[in-house]
């Protein structure tokens, strides 16, 4: 059984962390940093002569599919201003 008084520094058996409620910009913020965080693993893989190319082909997938979704939060985001 879990000991309450040995939470984790993240707060991962804190009940009241997981039910924290998500913002768009939160979500937005969170997005943007695992963006980052691909992109420099990948260009990170470039300096090596033998990179993997099947783990930089997915790599590269997941950070355009983040960027995708980058994308589609920011419009939800942002009001139409044609209505």
């Amino acid at each position: 059984m879990s000991d309450p008084t040995h939470i984790g520094p993240n707060g991962a058996d804190n009940p009241e962390a997981a039910n924290e409620v998500m913002t768009p910009a939160m979500r937005l913020m969170e997005l943007q940093g695992k963006h980052r965080a691909l992109d420099n693993r990948i260009h990170e893989m470039y300096a090596y002569p033998y990179q993997n190319q099947v783990l930089l082909q997915r790599l590269k997938k997941e950070k355009l599919r983040l960027k995708d979704q980058i994308e589609h939060l920011k419009d939800e985001m942002i009001p139409d201003l044609n209505a």
